[in-house]
């Protein structure tokens, strides 16, 4: 099942989070992003408060090529990178949720215009991760 955040997508999968996990990664690959953070919330969370909570990662992925003309057209525009896409298990039992960045939203606090044409193309290619998920 897919849906859509007011600021990104979501799909739920009847898998757990690491083959969701290694699914997300798999599909990233293809559209050209790799991943620059991992953030597992869970064992941070232990280890910080040593409170449990549920598989929760969240992943920082990157297109080196258009992080690069992003970049060239603002530096500080390296605050709103890189995209972030969360990966945790489902409230039903065997299902895991992948959710991802809308990168018009995301770069839309920049007041930038004319750097829309490069978010609505991450948005693209995010918007296809998900659906081949």
């Amino acid at each position: 099942m897919s849906s859509e955040l007011t600021y990104g997508f979501r799909k739920t999968l009847r898998a757990t989070v690491d083959e969701a996990d290694a699914r997300v990664r798999e599909e990233l690959k293809k559209e050209g992003f790799g991943i620059l953070t991992e953030i597992d919330v869970k064992a941070t969370l232990k280890q910080k408060l040593d409170v449990d909570f549920k598989p929760y990662k969240i992943l920082g992925a990157c297109n080196p090529p258009i992080a690069h003309r992003a970049l060239g057209e603002d530096i500080d525009i390296g605050l709103l990178l890189p995209c972030n896409v969360v990966v945790y298990a489902g409230e039903e039992e065997g299902t895991a949720v992948v959710s991802v960045i809308d990168p018009v939203k995301q770069l839309g606090v920049a007041g930038r215009e004319d750097m829309l044409p490069l978010a609505h193309d991450v948005q693209e290619r995010l918007k296809r991760v998900v659906d081949e998920l």
